[in-house]
């Protein structure tokens, strides 16, 4: 009773207190608590909302990878890939448009268990079925392939067995290597494979194993190829030419008789083009022939052959293997007791220009060969956009920017594909840095409607830090561009696939990984970046409707020319 009474004291010396206080100071005090308590439910909100966003965008993702994320997998409909990617005037059934071509299924995937590169391999984009094949559509006939094979396979077997009996008469010791044609070997199943379209098909688990084989079969045969032999005593020094010594190759022969082209290792990865080359005078490297490959796999291009990276025994599986003797003299020990050798050519037969295992042991790339000439005719046509093989004077094209009106003009440029794949050439050089396309390959079979071979990729990768524009003089002179090319470029520019990061999962899978250099990498993003620019340019420029081409157009010899 006593503390209740002195409270009541204390609550009237208080609010006495308080009457004799001037009113605004009241009003004042009375003010500030009000805003004290608006400012404690200002900072509550927003905690409490950081909280909820913390919770739902960071904790919860995390909470459903780690414990529902092999429950759910996400099934993504055409509709739902194309926001992600396409333009609202741009549709995926349109992509590759041609007879009958119909999308395939798109498979379920889990987002979270698979890699970069087999979510863009199942993207809609990825799995557009082309027409069923007829039998004139593809490059060899099984039957008469295998035949000749076989009649091959028994000649060259014959001649090892001469040359292994002459051997043993004068007491020369061999390599003797039995073998056997197997018309299941992943080689034959690759040439047989070869169709209108494309070289493979996307989902052809052959080319996987031919990679493995040209990485690990063993090597009975090695020789200079057939440009090399060409070169040999015929280089004139009056003209500029592509110096033999730098581009040294050999065809390697396979147990199972596979065939493959090697390319040795010249420089180290990091290493450069130097400013003062000239593009006809660079090195070739064998790590840009297999990222070529694998970029070229990427944009669904499939015209380079399957290179593989291998590390090979110099002295085994080349000198003590080869038959040809000029092969057997440009082979020497080095100062460092390295095994080296270096081509055969007048005016490079020269050991600066040779190539030098550690001791025995040299990497280079191993390209797949095509089928022969006898059974698969190939025609070498120049480049309408060829450059000036020389120290001084420009093309035709490198002065005039009109240029490609008057490749219009031309047959077979101003019908059918021809035009639309040398832009897509064009795109593909300019990724990877590649200005020595010359010429370009196609098989006479398919006539003027078959696909370009995109040969000879070894010049490419040799600078990072620039972007040569002037391969693309036929995108920005033409303004024209297939749409299904469009359509995977815009795809990998996103972050969902980005092209450096498939391209860099890709190649891990390399025997001789890593392929390329970080800054190699880095600048397929920002090329592809500028083709984009260049054909939104256009696009704005002329309309879509004129420069963005429908896939697989039948070739009409008595087309007009095309108009813009």
């Amino acid at each position: 009773a006593v503390s209740v009474w002195q409270d009541r004291d204390a609550s009237c010396q208080n609010r006495n207190a308080s009457r004799g206080k001037p009113e605004s100071l009241h009003r004042a005090e009375h003010t500030g608590t009000m805003w004290m308590r608006r400012d404690r439910l200002l900072v509550t909100a927003i905690l409490g909302s950081l909280l909820t966003v913390d919770i739902y965008f960071v904790l919860l993702p995390k909470l459903q990878e780690k414990y529902l994320k092999e429950d759910c997998t996400c099934q993504e409909s055409g509709s739902r890939a194309e926001g992600r990617w396409h333009n609202s005037s741009s549709a995926v059934p349109g992509g590759t448009r041609g007879p009958g071509i119909t999308p395939v299924a798109h498979q379920t995937w889990a987002r979270d268990s698979r890699s970069k590169l087999q979510q863009l391999f199942d993207h809609p984009l990825y799995n557009i079925r082309t027409p069923a094949l007829k039998p004139e559509e593809l490059l060899l006939q099984t039957e008469e392939s295998l035949s000749y094979y076989k009649r091959k396979v028994s000649r060259w077997n014959r001649h090892q067995k001469y040359y292994n009996a002459v051997a043993a008469a004068v007491n020369f010791s061999t390599v003797a290597h039995a073998g056997a044609f197997n018309p299941e070997a992943s080689w034959v199943k690759f040439h047989l494979g070869i169709n209108r379209y494309a070289l493979y098909a996307r989902d052809d688990p052959n080319i996987d194993q031919l990679l493995r084989d040209m990485g690990s079969s063993t090597i009975v045969s090695a020789d200079y190829t057939q440009d090399e032999k060409v070169l040999k005593g015929m280089c004139d020094c009056t003209q500029v030419v592509k110096p033999s010594g730098h581009h040294l190759k050999l065809a390697l022969k396979f147990q199972n008789f596979g065939k493959a082209m090697f390319k040795p290792k010249r420089q180290e990865r990091h290493d450069e083009t130097p400013e003062d080359f000239f593009y006809f005078v660079d090195f070739q490297r064998h790590n840009a022939e297999i990222a070529a490959f694998h970029l070229d796999r990427i944009l669904d291009f499939r015209r380079v052959p399957p290179v593989a990276g291998r590390l090979i025994n110099v002295s085994k599986e080349i000198l003590h293997i080869t038959r040809n003797e000029d092969l057997k003299s440009v082979f020497f020990i080095s100062p460092a007791n390295n095994t080296c050798f270096f081509a055969k050519c007048l005016y490079v037969c020269k050991t600066e220009y040779a190539v030098c295992g550690n001791p025995d042991m040299l990497e280079g790339s191993m390209s797949a060969y095509l089928p022969g000439l006898t059974i698969a005719p190939r025609l070498s046509i120049p480049n309408p956009w060829i450059r000036s093989y020389s120290f001084t004077g420009k093309e035709e094209w490198e002065v005039n920017p009109f240029y490609c009106d008057a490749v219009k003009q031309l047959y077979p440029y101003n019908a059918g594909n021809r035009l639309i794949n040398i832009i897509d050439m064009a795109i593909f050089d300019f990724l990877i840095g590649n200005m020595d396309r010359h010429h370009y390959e196609i098989f006479t079979k398919f006539g003027d409607d078959g696909f370009l071979l995109h040969f000879d990729n070894a010049r490419g990768f040799g600078k990072p830090s620039h972007d040569e524009i002037s391969i693309l003089a036929p995108l920005i002179q033409c303004c024209i561009i297939k749409r299904s090319t469009l359509l995977r470029l815009r795809l990998l520019s996103h972050a969902e696939y980005r092209l450096s990061e498939v391209m860099r999962e890709s190649l891990q899978r390399d025997a001789l990984q890593p392929i390329l250099t970080e800054p190699h990498l880095q600048a397929l993003d920002r090329r592809l970046a500028r083709v984009l620019r260049a054909t939104q340019k256009c696009i704005k420029k002329f309309g879509e409707q004129h420069v963005v081409a429908e896939d697989f157009v039948e070739t009409q010899r008595t087309a007009g020319p095309n108009s813009r």
